[in-house]
């Protein structure tokens, strides 16, 4: 049964066609990033710039004299690089004129009469709370890129518009606008935020021939961006064997072979004697085994966790005296030495335990090093090298 076991092995071993180079393939879809998590992609903005408020009377006014200050805040997400939402508040103070005395001053507007009737200086406090949803025409038209230094991102969206002075109003809005990007770094952009609301016309407390009254707005301000941010690539990573070590494995196999065809003719001339001095040893060969982690993470991923559920199995049916080296690294071209050197150490230890407390893996034949920030490894590729390699000594 031994030899039986050990023949079939031999002979799969033969079939399996191995590729003749190592294989790296990285997708250059412009349009194809992968999909991160929930609490990924997650931005926060603040602004302050001016605004003017579209209301019956308003227009007899000088454009100076109804521009006012407007203060915003928002938290959004991007979903892809192309859609995202935000809730955010903005408001401050509106100022006009009213023909009915309502949020009046007190003051008679000294600009011209308007048929006869006579306006009065208007000045009241509001807020405008509000959803929008987001479309980044850069992204989704030019395709996704890390270092784009300037994007335009259309909105739509509805909100809750309140005055508290009388007489108090609370109105349904409706928003567009444009949301402007400047890349400062890879945390913060500069922004520009033009928006228009509308909201009906008994908002400011006066009902006139307009079906709804409305505000422009335009806000210079900060957006930070939390981490993780941004988007990766696909990629696909096979390392295969040189041709000088595939052959010598080939020779190793065909002689495995030959020593089974020998043992079994010995079993076959021995018929009812018993035969000593006969040792079969199951030897299994192994590739190395390469995992790649996002750019400062150590974080062992699904797929990669298949991988090496596979790779235990051949460690604990194979040679017992066999020591496989588990080595971090990390890419040198990002971060400093002592964050590097943690961070190739913590991605060497998270495959040890991998193997170790997932898939009982004896941690005698478990070998753990790092070798800190260390340039491309393969085909000059910085994600490449942060990776953890294991190996059989």
């Amino acid at each position: 049964m031994m030899l039986a076991v050990a023949g079939a092995k031999v002979s799969l071993a033969q079939q399996l066609e191995v590729k003749r180079d190592t294989v790296v393939t990285v997708s250059d879809d412009r349009y194809e990033v992968k999909t991160n998590g929930f609490w990924d992609n997650w931005f926060v903005n603040v602004g302050a710039g001016a605004q003017i408020y579209f209301g019956d009377h308003n227009k007899q006014m000088k454009l100076s004299e109804r521009l006012t200050p407007n203060f915003e805040f928002n938290l959004g997400k991007w979903f892809s690089p192309g859609i995202g939402v935000r809730a955010g508040v903005n408001g401050f103070k509106i100022k006009g004129v009213t023909q009915n005395g309502s949020h009046s001053t007190g003051e008679r507007y000294e600009g011209k009469p308007w048929e006869g009737y006579w306006l009065y200086n208007q000045e009241f406090n509001y807020f405008h709370i509000h959803g929008d949803v987001l479309f980044n025409l850069s992204n989704i038209f030019g395709g996704y890129k890390e270092d784009r230094f300037y994007t335009i991102s259309p909105y739509a969206g509805l909100g809750w518009m309140v005055t508290n002075d009388a007489p108090s109003q609370k109105e349904v809005s409706a928003n567009i606008g444009i949301f402007n990007s400047f890349r400062l770094t890879n945390a913060l952009d500069l922004t520009l935020d033009i928006r228009g609301a509308m909201v009906n016309d008994r908002f400011d407390g006066e009902t006139g021939n307009r079906s709804q009254d409305g505000i422009l707005s335009g806000l210079v301000g900060l957006s930070y961006k939390f981490k993780k941010r941004g988007w990766e690539k696909p990629s696909t990573v096979v390392i295969s064997y040189s041709d000088e070590v595939l052959n010598s494995l080939r020779d190793k196999v065909n002689k495995l072979s030959q020593d089974n065809e020998a043992l079994k003719a010995q079993l076959a001339a021995a018929g009812d004697k018993t035969i000593t001095n006969i040792k079969v040893e199951e030897k299994i060969l192994a590739a190395p085994i390469l995992v790649t982690f996002p750019i400062n993470k150590s974080v062992v991923s699904n797929e990669a966790r298949v991988n090496l559920g596979f790779f235990a199995k051949v460690i604990k049916t194979g040679n017992k005296n066999v020591v496989y080296k588990v080595t971090g690294y990390a890419d040198k071209g990002t971060g400093t030495t002592e964050i590097n050197d943690r961070l190739s150490r913590d991605r060497a230890k998270a495959i040890y335990n991998v193997l170790v407390q997932e898939f009982d893996v004896n941690p005698a034949q478990l070998e753990v090093a790092h070798e800190g920030g260390v340039a491309n490894m393969y085909y000059d590729d910085p994600r490449l090298s942060r990776a953890v390699i294991t190996i059989a000594k």
